[in-house]
């Protein structure tokens, strides 16, 4: 392996991570509170940690393979949060290194879970960089790179390849440099429009754009401790309800449909179908659940309905109504929007819609071979049959996929989780979401977690973000075989 040329790579993006704390630097000396120093600190650990890696890396070959592409794309999150935890850390907002870690890494997964109770009390560098995170971490950090610097020429094709999100990943151009700009652009268009519609449904300059990073980052960090239910305004959950819809959905998809005028593209594509259609359902059950239930009149039974479903389903995680005030036959429909996620190549947590689409038509084409043993029956996603490796990779993510969750499990009940509250727990930090249930639901924290089960659920963002496969094959006897 290209050892020198994984330095690099790794100098630059922490070159990269000091851009971003540059920007939260000097909105801290602007607004001049108790925060300024621990930005400062942070940002010159941020430029110390890129010199030193780059220097490590000085005279590299520019090949990268794709073994070194997986280190990379690794070691990178882990980096990210590593230095994004300084902010918190200096500025005593947390209250150690545990908790430091837990929330960087929640923000750069664009996870949303949070162990802080005072968020409103916090400066506003801090919340913006807590929005930062989020946003970068939504898009991917080696893709924002690759966007950001087109000239980075050190193994474009085996990063983005590692990066991609999804079973069925594609390009929109020839050149990776190329694809990454357009599907910035795409995610760039998306948060300006969802910050200024915020912005004249009564939200303030800060609060909107806090909100736009959060939302089409799909993560959920709010500027308030009470989340979106501290605006308590019908016009702003609605906005965020169109933004993280379009947030949940495949950036090729809307860079055809927006960009290119394909319009029929977007509703032919079956991942896009199944999505809408199980918003559209599992929305209008619980609708009817909050009318005749609990007595809501059917705008905010249907709003209410709307905003919680798809916030759970793009794993953003907001709260504009505590569900756990829903009624209890409803919960295994959240769970499952929780687990099933959205589309491949967005900025959304989950197993991904596309996965489940492919899982149920094998299971339709297995149980016809039952009665035609003899049948050639192709698996097809948008017409294009699906190959075996294919196949064969999409059974082994989901053997890992549940292999991971029972695992963390059982490591969040050993540090004292209760049981269904560490199977919510471990699920909501393994596809990104953020809030659980109980003492872990949208009203609260989860402060009250011990040490050792904060960094389990780090553990399980980080494994959840990389989309598992890219971090288990780095434990893998072949993986570190010189041939």
């Amino acid at each position: 392996m290209n050892f020198k040329l994984i330095l690099r790579v790794l100098g630059l993006l922490a070159f990269v991570e000091a851009f971003f704390l540059l920007c939260c630097t000097a909105m801290a000396f602007c607004y001049a509170e108790d925060d300024t120093m621990a930005f400062v600190v942070s940002l010159g650990i941020a430029i110390g940690t890129g010199l030193l890696f780059t220097l490590a890396g000085k005279g590299a070959e520019k090949n990268m393979s794709r073994k070194d592409g997986y280190i990379v794309v690794s070691v990178s999150w882990i980096l990210f949060a590593i230095i994004g935890m300084f902010p918190y850390l200096l500025s005593h907002y947390t209250s150690g290194v545990t908790d430091a870690f837990f929330e960087s890494m929640s923000g750069f997964t664009s996870t949303g879970s949070s162990i802080m109770d005072n968020i409103d009390s916090c400066p506003h560098a801090l919340l913006f960089w807590r929005s930062l995170t989020q946003w970068v971490g939504g898009l991917g950090i080696i893709l924002f790179t690759i966007a950001l610097i087109p000239s980075i020429g050190m193994g474009d094709v085996s990063l983005f390849a590692a990066q991609s999100m999804g079973p069925l990943p594609g390009k929109l151009q020839p050149r990776i440099a190329n694809t990454a700009q357009w599907i910035f652009t795409v995610y760039l268009v998306l948060t300006i429009g969802c910050a200024v519609s915020l912005y004249f449904c009564g939200m303030n300059v800060f609060d909107a754009v806090n909100h736009a990073f959060t939302s089409i980052g799909t993560g959920g960090f709010s500027t308030h401790q009470d989340s979106i239910q501290f605006f308590n305004s019908a016009r702003i959950e609605y906005v965020l309800i169109a933004f993280m819809f379009f947030a949940g959905v495949n950036y090729n998809l809307i860079y055809f449909f927006a960009l290119r005028g394909k319009f029929k593209r977007l509703f032919k594509d079956t991942e896009f179908k199944w999505y809408a259609i199980l918003f559209i359902i599992s929305t209008a059950i619980c609708a009817l659940s909050l009318h005749f239930d609990n007595g809501l009149d059917w705008e905010p039974s249907l709003r209410f309905s709307a905003f919680q479903t798809i916030s759970l389903s793009t794993s953003t995680g907001y709260c504009s109504h505590d569900y756990m005030l829903w009624a209890p036959k409803l919960q295994p429909i959240l769970l499952l929007l929780m687990v099933i996620g959205g589309c491949a190549g967005s900025s959304a947590g989950g197993f991904k819609v596309v996965r489940i689409a492919m899982l149920c038509k094998m299971t339709r084409n297995e149980t016809k071979k039952m009665l035609h043993p003899n049948a050639v029956i192709p698996l097809r996603i948008n017409g294009q049959v699906v190959a075996t490796p294919a196949k064969m990779i999409l059974i082994t993510f989901t053997f890992l996929y549940l292999l991971t969750f029972f695992v963390g499990w059982l490591a969040l009940m050993f540090f004292g989780i209760e049981f269904s509250e560490a199977a919510t727990c471990s699920l909501s930090a393994l596809s990104n979401i953020g809030p659980g249930i109980g003492a872990y639901g949208p009203a609260f924290s989860w402060s009250i977690m011990s040490p050792g089960a904060k960094w389990v659920c780090a553990a399980l963002m980080f494994i959840g973000r990389l989309e598992i496969m890219c971090v288990f094959v780095l434990f893998t006897r072949s993986f570190w075989k010189r041939h």
